[in-house]
């Protein structure tokens, strides 16, 4: 029963992140639009969606312990990510993002923030640069 519960919610979601990316706006000259890859992304979100409502697991093993808390860490980290992207910045918000869910992952300090700094300034460079998308540099409070 959990299986299609967790199906129900992930195709409702799936479907309203297809839906609300039409909405999306972009000031770059993309042929296909800003909508096409959140689009391309819902569609196979609703069918695994749907896959797990018809086919569930017939004896499901909930996390418990350890691995739920980490499972409920990570969750968290994203939605602050999330949140926090335009306020500090890309540069930093996913640095510390990534060097969290480094730790998360368990890893070291040291070794999850080289890893935060080096995949945001390159992941920056990319898609700021090479590709020409616009993205928040400094902190919003900065400007």
């Amino acid at each position: 029963m959990s299986d299609r519960v967790a199906g129900l919610i992930f195709l409702v979601l799936s479907i309203w992140y297809g839906v609300t990316a039409g909405n999306y706006e972009a000031s770059f000259g993309d042929p296909l639009g800003p909508a096409a890859f959140p689009q391309m992304l819902a569609a196979p979100a609703g069918l695994f969606s749907l896959y797990m409502i018809l086919r569930p697991d017939p004896d499901p093993e909930w996390v418990a312990g350890a691995p739920a808390v980490r499972q409920l860490a990570t969750l968290a980290v994203l939605v602050a990510y999330a949140f926090l992207l335009e306020d500090l910045g890309f540069v930093l918000a996913t640095a510390l993002g990534v060097a969290l869910l480094g730790r998360l992952l368990g890893s070291g300090w040291g070794k999850s923030a080289v890893s935060g700094v080096v995949m945001s300034v390159g992941l920056f460079v990319v898609f700021d640069n090479l590709l020409g998308l616009p993205l928040p540099l400094y902190p919003g409070i900065m400007g």
